[in-house]
């Protein structure tokens, strides 16, 4: 493993807000990070709800914030399931790190946390997040029409979703 997982925290704050501005290009479209202080406070209050859990990837050989995933919208009892959030910062994207960073977060899913179902909406045109959760074993199930609202635009998605017995780790 190349990577470590954190959970975001205020001394990360100032590492946080360069990487989203580094980041600013990659993220054009697809995410809209926190990226003022007010913003990350907010994004670090969401944490402490016990319905969303949120990691930064590290990237072991820096220490750098290569990227952040977060697991959020945490229903147990019957359904015990959960939406996938990440992205990558610059100049990390593309190098494999994001993908042992979720290959951890998806142990802690199905082993810690017991979910059954985790869910990824990726927009159709981002060919390489779909490379890389179809790579962990995510099945497409279908396509949401103006599902998520970014940079202020409602846009399609398509839902990836994966099950604790699909699950095996590499």
């Amino acid at each position: 493993m190349r990577v470590t997982l954190e959970r975001p925290s205020k001394k990360r704050e100032d590492d946080f807000l360069a990487a989203v501005r580094r980041s600013r290009k990659l993220h054009r479209h697809l995410v809209t990070p926190p990226s003022s202080m007010e913003k990350y406070r907010e994004f670090l209050q969401t944490g402490r709800n016990p319905r969303h859990e949120n990691f930064f990837v590290v990237a072991m050989a820096t220490g750098d914030l290569a990227g952040v995933i977060n697991v959020e919208h945490i229903v147990r009892g019957a359904l015990k399931s959960a939406f996938l959030g990440y992205f990558a910062f610059a100049p990390y994207a593309g190098n494999g790190l994001m993908r042992e960073g979720l290959q951890l977060v998806l142990d802690h899913v199905f082993s810690e946390l017991k979910l059954h179902r985790l869910e990824a909406n990726i927009q159709p045109n981002n060919a390489r997040s779909k490379a890389l959760v179809e790579g962990l074993g995510f099945r497409l199930e279908g396509y949401s029409k103006s599902y998520l609202k970014i940079s202020g635009r409602w846009r399609d998605h398509e839902r990836w979703a994966i099950l604790a017995e699909e699950w095996r780790r590499e």
